[in-house]
């Protein structure tokens, strides 16, 4: 038996499950943050040289909450596109780059990983991309929504890369490889 949703059935749906989303997407992205005592709280980053494009602090935190609110919106459009060819790929596509985007804070903020930071970038940068795309074949309103987090990621990716830049032995990487080549010199 084969019985199509109504219209009413799918917007409840989607009001449904965006309910859900966004909430525990802002709370997962919270989370990660605190964890990893992001920018206000963090000595070692208050102590860094900032780019000149580094907007005031206060600005990350309502991006961050309009771009997590936004991703669960947008996942719940896909979501909720059941028998939609592609679904489970965008899905997936979402979950990876959600993973990685959570794992940056702690890498960057409480590792003081400013070179691996930058990289994890690149690859939620192009995680993101891959996203769009796949979104965009199941709903192509949800690829768009998308847009301000793939301009804000290439944003983040050049101010850690000009904090690199103004920073240079402010990485934390810096210091293990320095420990790293002084152990294997004295094992000589």
């Amino acid at each position: 038996m084969s019985e199509l949703a109504s219209p009413g059935q799918l917007r409840a749906a989607l009001l449904r499950w965006s309910l859900f989303l966004a909430p525990l997407l802002l709370l997962l992205g919270t989370l990660s943050g605190a964890s990893a005592g992001s920018a206000a709280g963090n000595p070692w980053f208050m102590e860094l040289t900032k780019p000149s494009l580094y907007p005031p602090p206060v600005t990350f935190g309502i991006v961050w909450t309009f771009l997590y609110l936004l991703m669960g919106i947008t996942v719940a459009m896909i979501v909720t596109a059941r028998g939609a060819p592609g679904r489970k790929a965008a899905l997936i596509a979402f979950a990876v780059q959600f993973v990685l985007n959570l794992a940056w804070s702690p890498l960057f903020f409480g590792a003081h990983q400013i070179k691996a930071a930058l990289v994890l970038l690149v690859a939620i940068d192009l995680a993101v991309i891959v996203t769009l795309v796949l979104f965009h074949k199941v709903r192509p309103m949800a690829a768009y929504l998308l847009l301000p987090y793939l301009a804000w990621g290439l944003f983040a990716a050049l101010l850690n890369w000009q904090i690199l830049q103004a920073n240079p032995g402010a990485d934390a990487g810096n210091d293990m490889a320095l420990h790293l080549n002084q152990t294997a010199q004295q094992a000589i």
